[in-house]
């Protein structure tokens, strides 16, 4: 049609025809992520100030990345009383790792990290941020062939199954807040109390939960899997449930990234306790 022109976007990367700031939000994850990844590495390996307070069987302050317990070294500094460990005793002669025996936090992460590396939403994210393929929509990315997640990345397909173990840890990190507010001196008596740290560990599992409770695969346990989640047209458990679960599935990518930054803040908070560089302020002290 005479004086009609049709703009053509042109193949290559980085490419478009957008007039928005569309790299703001993969850029944002490169340095998010990748910034989390560091830290998480670096405390992991640590295998130290961990823990913080002034009990000796139950209560205090702990990393959420040391839970649960499962080895505790009484060597180094800002470590656990031998009490909260679930294996007690010296570490296993057997194990070949050396360098890994001195922080069982390497361990713990690996459950919850799988669960996040395998996330929909996560997967979207890293795969647009980091392999660029393409980087936002209607962004010209890395020419590659598809294979879906069938070939390389075929283990994306365990996060329904790693979800059941992140469900695990959010009660984990539960009791670990509940813990807090407890307090148990030298002689055995426990006083109730709060400080900075009980409350920033208690919004830790709320966080996680919210993120977790909202994942893909929970709304389909909820019930998605059904063909109907009504009874004669009325409500059920089922629907009820799946309502729920809806929410939060709305809300995934805000709840994924807040239970992330929170925790890693609430691991920093724990080790500066411990380590002395920060005082708690809480009803005990």
């Amino acid at each position: 049609m005479a004086g009609t022109s049709v703009a053509v976007r042109k193949n290559g990367l980085f490419t478009h025809l957008r007039t928005d700031n569309w790299w703001l939000e993969p850029m944002l994850v490169v340095i998010v992520f990748s910034a989390f990844v560091v830290y998480v590495t670096w405390a992991g390996l640590q295998g130290n100030y961990y823990w913080a307070g002034i009990g000796v069987k139950a209560g205090d302050y702990l990393c959420p990345l040391y839970s649960p317990l499962f080895y505790i070294d009484l060597r180094v500094a800002g470590s656990a009383p031998m009490e909260h460990a679930l294996i007690p005793g010296p570490w296993p002669s057997w194990w070949p790792t050396a360098w890994l025996v001195s922080s069982p936090a390497l361990f713990i992460l690996a459950f919850p990290g799988l669960f996040r590396f395998t996330c929909y939403y996560y997967r979207g994210a890293y795969y647009k941020a980091f392999v660029m393929s393409p980087p936002a929509c209607a962004v010209g990315g890395k020419p590659r062939k598809y294979f879906g997640e069938n070939k390389y990345m075929i283990f994306q397909n365990l996060h329904r199954y790693t979800l059941y173990i992140a469900i695990l840890f959010v009660f984990i990190l539960s009791y670990d807040a509940y813990l807090a507010f407890w307090q148990t001196n030298d002689a055995g008596v426990s006083t109730f109390g709060m400080g900075v740290g009980t409350l920033i560990m208690l919004i830790n599992p709320m966080l996680i939960g919210s993120y977790t409770f909202g994942c893909h695969a929970m709304r389909h346990l909820a019930g998605g899997y059904k063909d109907t989640m009504t009874n004669k047209g009325g409500r059920t458990i089922s629907l009820a449930a799946w309502n729920r679960v809806t929410w939060f599935n709305m809300h995934h990518k805000k709840f994924a990234w807040a239970s992330l930054l929170w925790v890693g803040f609430t691991d920093i908070y724990v080790r500066l306790v411990s380590s002395g560089v920060i005082t708690d302020l809480n009803t005990w002290n």
